[in-house]
């Protein structure tokens, strides 16, 4: 707890009181009640669309609320912009990382504060001081670029400790890092909570939300449904309150694979302007009836396996065959067309146009097939009927499918790019992160979707960073390390401790992860 002298410690952090957002269609906050003590890392969790981010927004003044206050530090306080939130102490680390590749971490760190430290030496020693007292070790000369996800993810919150944040809300941290990148960034969170720095934590994953937290406050459909603590709560308890229903669990233990090959990559290279082999050859066979799941640190191939397979990247050598089809020399959409459902990484930048209704992103990878087209024409009402069906299917909550995409939830997007892959009843399913940033609820929707399509003879590669969901979900999980595929591990008996050794290059002495090549 902290001692510190520069704000009333007898003082909240922070309190939202009566807290009501509306936008066109959707409530999303009404009245809704939370209370941050000075020095605590209080956890906020709830759905997607429950309201978690338009709150966080409002809090770090990218939104004003129609009605309702904010006091931090026992004054009431009005934010017209995010600067009038940092002024106050408040700084944010969003989900996706605001920060630009080819500047360095000082340049990134100082850009839009040079006023404060200016943008030399003084700022330097800055950045170098604060990430010694908070563990936060990173080069000011390095550029973003050559650094990973947890080192971009320490470079974001040193920009906002620099701007003087004392409140630090950091949305969904742990997304998109391993296990032990986890406990080191909770290492750092605990170590600086000492120093008297306040956490609001959002995040789907109870486990880490009770591991991290001091508190959690769970919002349901917009509005506060209470408090607990994190120490007598179990994460059982907390779903409820989340969704109304029992945790899901991605766990198939049903065997469905046969011995019917439907992807077969052979020799797969890809290099770098460079020379460097980004993809070194791969050789990989996913059956119909099997996930295949990749396991590795972000930035070791995995994506550029999912652009070559797909045909966004084109392959310096080897082969992709689907079935008994050559793929190989085949652009994207010749490739969908042959029957490959694919789950972006990105849903944003790769799966939808966000300011295009929904009927309209039903069209996308498939405006050749139909329902969305009729011979050389595009099938309108077609494409409406299926995203009719799909919003039905796939418990797609939105007010009707001509809003456009940016008007739902993450997880209502990630639900309706999933019923749209679905549905072409294709022969392979790229996943690639399927439920990266969603709640339980549609955590549970995608899985068991997943898990159908693979009775039905789907054959699915799978790319996810929750070990949990590639352990349960997989049949046969291969780790990718520096390009290559390095090692195998049985679902059936591997931890993800074994996983996260494995995949950082350490290696494993687990009998159920063995390297490529051993018998």
């Amino acid at each position: 707890m902290s001692s510190s002298t520069s704000v009333r410690t007898d003082a909240p952090a922070v309190v939202l009181t009566g807290i009501t957002k509306r936008f066109p269609g959707v409530v999303a906050n009404s009245d809704v009640h939370l209370t941050v003590r000075t020095g605590e890392v209080h956890a906020l969790c709830g759905e997607n669309g429950a309201g978690k981010s338009t709150l966080m927004k409002i809090l770090y003044g990218m939104q004003p609320p129609d009605e309702g206050t904010i006091e931090v530090n026992g004054e009431q306080v009005r934010f017209k912009t995010p600067a009038d939130a940092i002024k106050a102490g408040i700084g944010m680390v969003h989900q996706h990382f605001m920060l630009a590749d080819n500047l360095t971490v000082q340049e990134n760190v100082v850009l839009g504060a040079e006023a404060l430290h200016g943008i030399g030496a003084k700022a330097r020693r800055k950045i170098q001081e604060l990430a010694g007292q908070t563990g936060l070790n990173v080069d000011p000369g390095v550029l973003v670029e050559q650094l990973g996800v947890a080192d971009r993810q320490r470079v974001e919150i040193l920009k906002v400790l620099f701007r003087g944040a004392k409140v630090i809300i950091l949305d969904e941290p742990t997304a998109v890092l391993v296990p032990q990148e986890v406990d080191e960034l909770f290492a750092t969170v605990r170590g600086m909570q000492e120093q008297g720095f306040t956490f609001l934590f959002i995040s789907h994953k109870l486990d880490e939300v009770r591991a991290i937290a001091d508190s959690v406050t769970v919002i349901r459909r917009g509005t506060t449904v209470g408090t607990a603590d994190p120490k007598t709560v179990s994460s059982r308890q907390l779903a409820e309150m989340m969704v109304g229903s029992e945790l899901p669990s991605p766990e198939t233990r049903t065997s469905t694979v046969t011995d019917i090959p439907v992807l077969t990559v052979s020799g797969l290279v890809l290099s770098a302007p460079d020379g460097r082999a980004l993809l070194d050859s791969i050789d990989l066979v996913v059956h119909s009836g099997e996930v295949v799941g990749i396991a590795g640190v972000e930035g070791n191939g995995q994506t550029e396996l999912v652009e070559t397979v797909m045909g966004m990247r084109k392959a310096s050598a080897g082969t992709v065959t689907l079935g008994d089809d050559d793929l190989s020399k085949l652009g994207t959409l010749a490739r969908r067309e042959a029957g490959i459902g694919y789950i972006a990484e990105d849903r944003h930048r790769h799966g939808l146009l966000l300011t295009q209704p929904l009927w309209f992103n039903r069209i996308l990878g498939y405006q050749t097939r139909k329902p969305t087209a009729k011979g050389a024409w595009l099938d309108r009402e077609g494409a409406k009927r299926d995203t009719e069906r799909i919003v039905e299917e796939f418990d797609v909550r939105t007010p009707g499918i001509d809003v456009p995409a940016a008007a739902l939830s993450g997880g209502n997007q990630q639900k309706l790019v999933v019923g749209r892959e679905l549905a072409g009843d294709p022969k392979l399913l790229i996943a690639s992160h399927p439920t990266r940033g969603v709640d339980v609820g549609a955590q549970a929707l995608i899985w068991d979707e997943i898990k159908n399509a693979r009775a039905r003879g789907l054959a699915v590669l799978l790319i996810s960073a929750d070990l949990d969901e590639l352990i349960g979900l997989s049949d046969t999980i291969k780790v990718m390390l520096r390009g290559r595929l390095v090692a195998d591990a049985d679902p059936s008996t591997v931890t993800p401790e074994d996983l996260g050794s494995a995949m950082t290059g350490a290696g494993s002495t687990s009998a159920a992860v063995h390297e490529e090549g051993e018998n």
